[in-house]
């Protein structure tokens, strides 16, 4: 484990191994942390692979944000600075993968290479956050019983901290292909258990909600002269129709879906998913050095 402070000094946690190519990840949430404790030994042999938590969440300082993209973008930076200095890689996951775009878009001098995974796209959110939630609450109601108890806890004014892994527990069992194991899969995102930065969440969400889909950021996105790599799994429960707008907005960009993942495609495809990506930082790697 290593310390990474921020220029407005919040110490971040951050973990480093492998060797290879530099790798930033960068987890889901917002108000979550780190989850990539399989992806780390699928690159070891790829990349020098920078797993950490972001502001607030889990082993992180910084409880009192501020939560604006603009700050987490900067807590990017201030973690590839100390392990770098040089140029990245990104990966991000979900709402890191919208953090990670944020960064190349802020940052392309900085940036290597993009590995975009399972995230949302860039339009807005009626693109995809109503057909997410009527996913989410049929997949919550095999068996009905899941559904009704996830419903009572959500209900609920306050939740004890066991209450809110158990409902975090639910939620995210449904993010799984693999329904015989999804219960399993998502107590092991849960553990450790650090808690859910709901306000980080909250602001963060609310200022994707004002600013996505907008024109400014399909022209950034169309003059990004990044490699990108966008990794979906066919089966997440939002839909993949709403990435079609990044793809289609980026000037180098390769997709890749694998048809037996869910949200979190290295749990479920882990040799499709290191394919994928170590054949994709390779060949980011060799032309980069090309053009040096």
């Amino acid at each position: 484990m290593t310390t990474v402070i921020t220029d407005d000094g919040v110490r971040l946690w951050t973990s480093v191994s492998g060797r290879g190519v530099l790798l930033l990840l960068c987890h889901g949430g917002p108000g979550l942390w780190d989850m990539f404790g399989d992806v780390a030994p699928l690159l070891a042999g790829a990349a020098k692979v920078v797993r950490f938590d972001q502001r607030g969440c889990g082993r992180s300082e910084g409880r009192g944000g501020p939560w604006t993209t603009r700050r987490f973008v900067a807590d990017l930076d201030a973690v590839r600075r100390h392990h770098g200095p040089g140029r990245v890689a990104l990966l991000g996951h979900s709402w890191g993968a919208q953090l990670a775009l944020s960064y190349a878009l802020a940052h392309p001098e900085w940036v290597r290479a993009l590995i975009y995974v399972a995230g949302t796209g860039i339009g807005p959110d009626r693109d995809w956050h109503p057909a997410y939630r009527e996913n989410l609450r049929a997949r919550l109601a095999d068996p009905p019983e899941r559904l009704a108890r996830w419903q009572e806890l959500t209900d609920r004014a306050e939740l004890t901290d066991d209450e809110a892994r158990e409902r975090a527990v639910l939620q995210w069992s449904v993010e799984f292909e693999d329904r015989a194991r999804a219960v399993e899969l998502a107590g092991r995102m849960a553990g450790p258990w650090f808690g859910i930065n709901t306000e980080c969440g909250r602001a963060l969400n609310a200022e994707r909600r004002s600013a996505w889909g907008t024109p400014a950021l399909y022209a950034a996105c169309q003059a990004l002269d990044v490699p990108v790599l966008i990794v979906d799994g066919a089966h997440d429960i939002r839909p993949r129709s709403s990435v079609d707008s990044l793809e289609a907005a980026l000037p180098n960009v390769r997709r890749v879906i694998l048809p037996g993942a869910g949200h979190h495609p290295w749990v479920e495809d882990p040799a499709g998913f290191r394919t994928a990506v170590t054949g994709f930082l390779a060949g980011a790697v060799s032309d980069g050095r090309k053009s040096e």
